[in-house]
């Protein structure tokens, strides 16, 4: 919601200040459709010439990022937690048994707790792989932590990508608005024989091409680029818990207190009371 309002209260303000003084919208109006077509299809054609196809759906993918906000919200990592918890105390009191979740997490009850977990194999991965390695002797809280740490960077990194080609556009579109401008110029020239009130509108039809590519990159496209990079950052934070759990695990510290390490480690906007997260252990146990 705030996204929406903030496109609105800047086009509010730019085209009312823009009114209040003394402009008219008629000469802006006119040239518009053209500049659009010129910019906008200039921006998605070099979009598509410059990024492969699995960029293009992960761009146009992450762009509901810019309205919806974050994927895990606070909740999530109430359930994240409590999974965890679920299957720390199996392999705590029966390694054996918890090779049934994690060779098939689809059909466990302890991972029925959090289900958008299974619906992220990035998430899916880094706790099914690290405990699993517990039974290869492979227990070092260094290596462990290594491990994980790169496979969350590496996500990082498939998130960065959409970024990156956000930003270029938005880098690229005030230099796409000279284009439309100068094009402007040139249909001007070939009227140059027309009285002053008639070139007038046609150089102020050519000016709206740079006004349009300015606007677009710093006013639209540039900030939806910082906010998805913002929430991508945000999601990053989910698998970091994942982290901080197993390597506090390795490392023999109770199950309770590797919860708490992690919920302490969570951003204070998506973090859960101690108190709710201890409600919901006491309250929601698989049937295991």
């Amino acid at each position: 919601m705030i996204s929406i309002f903030g496109i609105i209260f800047t086009f509010a303000m730019v085209f009312g200040g823009y009114l209040l003084a003394g402009g008219k919208l008629d000469i802006i109006l006119k040239s518009l459709p053209f500049e659009i077509m010129i910019i906008c299809g200039a921006a998605i054609g070099a979009f598509m010439l410059s990024n492969p196809v699995p960029v293009i759906k992960a761009t146009l993918g992450d762009l509901k990022k810019v309205f919806g906000g974050s994927i895990w919200q606070p909740n999530d990592y109430v359930e994240l937690l409590l999974l965890l918890n679920h299957l720390l105390l199996v392999a705590r009191r029966n390694p054996m048994e918890l090779d049934i979740h994690l060779d098939a997490p689809e059909k466990s009850e302890i991972f029925a707790v959090c289900p958008k977990v299974l619906e992220d194999c990035t998430a899916v991965d880094m706790i099914c792989d690290t405990l699993r390695s517990a039974s290869m002797n492979y227990t070092d809280p260094l290596q462990i932590e290594d491990l994980l740490e790169k496979k969350i960077e590496d996500k990082k990194h498939h998130q960065d990508i959409s970024v990156h080609a956000l930003q270029a556009v938005a880098d690229g579109l005030p230099a796409l608005g000279i284009v439309a401008a100068v094009l402007g110029v040139i249909k001007t020239m070939g009227s140059i024989d027309q009285p002053p009130e008639v070139l007038g509108k046609l150089i102020g039809g050519a000016l709206v091409g740079t006004f349009l590519g300015v606007f677009l990159a710093y006013c639209l496209v540039a900030p939806f680029s910082s906010k998805v990079k913002a929430t991508a950052n945000n999601d990053i934070n989910f698998y970091r818990v994942i982290k901080e759990v197993m390597v506090s695990y390795f490392q023999s510290h109770p199950v309770k207190t590797c919860l708490e390490v992690a919920r302490q480690s969570i951003p204070h906007d998506f973090r859960p009371q101690h108190a709710v997260l201890e409600d919901a252990i006491r309250n929601k146990k698989p049937n295991v």
